[in-house]
């Protein structure tokens, strides 16, 4: 019988919140079953490229990753942070393993291809290896996945946090009966991102369309959503949407996804 898998991912904003980042893992680690945990980088490695002497360059709120930058983004986002969220999580008794794509070939990718833009060293996922994340999961540890995955030629390579959360979901999925949640600052999609009390409750693709046209939904939010209907059309049982405190069982405020 499949058993039950949580992917979840962890916006950039509650990393960068200290009290709210603590208040989340300490929520994580008491979940029961099987988990994994997906985490961004934050402000945290465009402060350090600061202090470094240089600006990342951004087209369309994407930073571009230079040979200089994807130094800086594996320092903080498979370092730093990956490693404080383990060291938090132990401490609470959450036996856990920080990971980048290339820890075990968790995760293969590709350089995105230069059409209209040249991203650099950003990576578009090729393969997830479900085979080696069941393995840590059978021995009782959960693996927490940072935003590097690798091409296999040696390059490491910058990935989108959202999509790794989806295409592990759904790698995972041929494994277990799989339910992806996204965290982040707010309390699910809001029509009004300035009305906490706007929260869709439920959105489908008809209605999710709907609101793009009607620019109810625009910039940062739509590629999130697109990560979330991709991984419902592979077999991901279920998609939330929500702030940290949707781990709580009693917590009713947030956003289910349906095809």
């Amino acid at each position: 019988m499949a058993v039950d898998l949580k992917v979840i991912k962890i916006g950039g904003n509650v990393i960068d919140n200290p009290a709210m980042l603590d208040s989340f893992l300490q929520d994580f680690a008491a979940l029961e079953g099987s988990k994994i945990l997906v985490h961004g980088g934050g402000k945290k490695a465009t402060e350090l490229s600061q202090k470094m002497g240089f600006s990342p360059q951004m087209v369309e709120g994407r930073r571009i990753t230079t040979d200089q930058d994807i130094e800086v983004v594996t320092m903080v986002y498979a370092g730093l942070i990956n490693k404080c969220v383990v060291a938090k999580l132990q401490k609470l008794g959450n036996n856990t393993i920080g990971l980048s794509g290339a820890d075990g070939n968790a995760i293969l990718a590709s350089k995105r291809p230069v059409k209209n833009i040249d991203y650099g060293w950003v990576g578009d996922i090729e393969k997830v290896n479900a085979g080696f994340l069941r393995s840590l999961i059978d021995q009782g540890i959960t693996p927490v996945l940072c935003a590097i995955t690798h091409d296999g030629n040696e390059h490491l390579l910058n990935t989108n946090a959202d999509t790794i959360a989806s295409e592990v979901a759904v790698a995972m999925s041929t494994l277990y009966n799989t339910q992806l949640i996204y965290c982040f600052e707010k309390q699910g999609v809001l029509t009004d991102v300035n009305d906490e009390s706007s929260v869709i409750s439920e959105l489908n693709e008809a209605n999710y369309n709907s609101l793009k046209d009607e620019e109810a939904i625009h910039s940062g939010m739509i590629p999130k959503l697109d990560n979330c209907f991709n991984a419902l059309k592979k077999n991901v049982a279920k998609v939330i949407i929500g702030s940290p405190e949707v781990l709580k069982k009693d917590y009713e405020t947030f956003t289910t996804l349906t095809l």
